[in-house]
């Protein structure tokens, strides 16, 4: 039930779990579906029961950048950003796998949110965490090293998928970092040629992690 992945559920009142009871709906998402963005209506909160989500944003050119992921327990805000006074910045949510999550309309959340202290407690916190995530991102796109910064997104890859070898294309590698496929190309060459890793079609091993690793240090949270 959707009380079992929200952490403010038994701060609640009876009538308002039975509310979100009511109105929460599940849904599965195909790997690759497009899941709010592009200037659909607005999809609601969603919370993360299986698989991963990617939020990003995409410039005028078509150029991709990961702002974070969302995994299961994770709440989603930015679907439902009709309900935020002053969000008005549009991103893109992406099924990168196959994925379920509850569905919470945005004017049952936005009435809920004004009635409970809770829920307006727990939005401010998920706010303010992904706003730290953007801050980040923000300074590693203009500090760090393209080469630190995508070492650290093979490991988290590697964490992700609890494997050594990927099924990762160069180009969403390049729409996670916001890098032109071509240069993410050149360097995953480099690192093959310094035995970090392996390539294949379609596939890259991880060799080396400890020096991958230490690679990364500046770029991993």
């Amino acid at each position: 039930m959707i009380g079992d992945y929200l952490p403010f559920w038994e701060k609640l009142g009876k009538a308002e779990q039975e509310k979100l009871e009511g109105c929460a709906k599940k849904q599965t998402f195909k790997k690759g579906t497009l899941v709010a963005g592009e200037h659909r209506e607005c999809t609601g909160i969603l919370v993360v029961t299986k698989g991963q989500l990617r939020v990003f944003v995409l410039s005028e050119e078509g150029k991709e950048i990961t702002l974070f992921r969302l995994l299961e327990r994770d709440f989603c805000l930015f679907s439902a950003s009709c309900t935020m006074n002053g969000l008005t910045f549009d991103v893109m949510i992406e099924a990168m796998e196959e994925t379920e999550v509850y569905r919470i309309p945005p004017e049952v959340y936005k009435q809920l949110r004004e009635q409970s202290l809770a829920i307006s407690n727990y939005t401010s916190e998920v706010m303010a965490s992904r706003f730290s995530d953007v801050m980040w991102l923000l300074d590693q796109i203009l500090n760090k090293r393209l080469d630190s910064r995508l070492a650290a997104l093979l490991l988290e890859e590697s964490s992700l998928a609890e494997s050594e070898v990927l099924t990762v294309t160069h180009e969403q590698l390049g729409n996670h970092l916001g890098s032109p496929r071509e240069v993410i190309t050149r360097m995953l060459r480099h690192f093959q040629k310094e035995q970090l890793i392996g390539m294949s079609r379609g596939k890259i091993e991880l060799l080396d992690t400890e020096r991958l690793t230490a690679l990364a240090e500046d770029s991993i949270r």
